[in-house]
């Protein structure tokens, strides 16, 4: 009975220990707020298709010039490859990293005309385009800011192919929540790419 109690003794032990290790590690990764997985809201089943884009690489960093800056000029984004079935388009960018529990929206513009293959920078959006409102409220391109001191930031650039002409919603008035959730539901293709920023 003494040995399998040492032994018991010893496993509890090693777990604590497991336990404090891991403890250690998430704590040199993520900061005071935690981090908990935000839902990308894209379907598994999603085709991919290409993007790129003049301004940004992808897996790079943003312009120190971009970062907290009051930067307010979207990206130039072009995209090929779109699944078939493709109606219409919408872009985005968002950053899971942020301490709200929710992630951010930096942009967000729908019904964007499946005859599209570039988006942003100082041209027009196409006619019949809806400007949606991201997380500070605005109706255009708010440019990265991550708190000072904070892990860097992963922002997702997306091109998502759906399968309507439009998604019914006005740009005003509508939530990122709910506006996501929409085009969630209607995206049969994503093109991606990620830039990161830390301040």
């Amino acid at each position: 009975m003494m040995k399998k109690t040492k032994i018991a003794v010893a496993g509890v032990a090693s777990a604590a220990m497991f336990a404090a290790g891991a403890a250690t590690a998430y704590a040199a990764v993520h900061d005071r707020f935690g981090y908990s997985p935000v839902r990308s809201g894209i379907p598994k089943d999603a085709a991919h298709f290409h993007i790129s884009s003049p301004d940004l690489v992808d897996g790079g960093v943003f312009p120190a010039s971009e970062v907290c800056t009051g930067y307010t000029t979207a990206p130039r984004l072009s995209w090929s490859g779109a699944p078939a079935g493709t109606k219409s388009f919408a872009v985005e960018m968002f950053d899971p990293q942020a301490p709200t529990g929710s992630g951010f929206s930096h942009w967000r513009a729908w019904d964007i005309p499946a005859t599209a293959s570039t988006f942003g920078g100082q041209a027009p959006a196409p006619a019949g385009t809806v400007a949606g409102l991201n997380d500070f409220g605005d109706a255009f391109f708010d440019g990265p800011c991550p708190p000072a001191g904070d892990v860097v930031h992963h922002y997702e650039i997306r091109v998502l192919a759906l399968d309507t002409a439009s998604i019914g919603l006005p740009g005003q008035g509508t939530s990122t929540a709910y506006s996501g959730f929409v085009l969630g539901r209607h995206t049969i293709g994503v093109a991606q790419m990620v830039v990161n920023a830390k301040q």
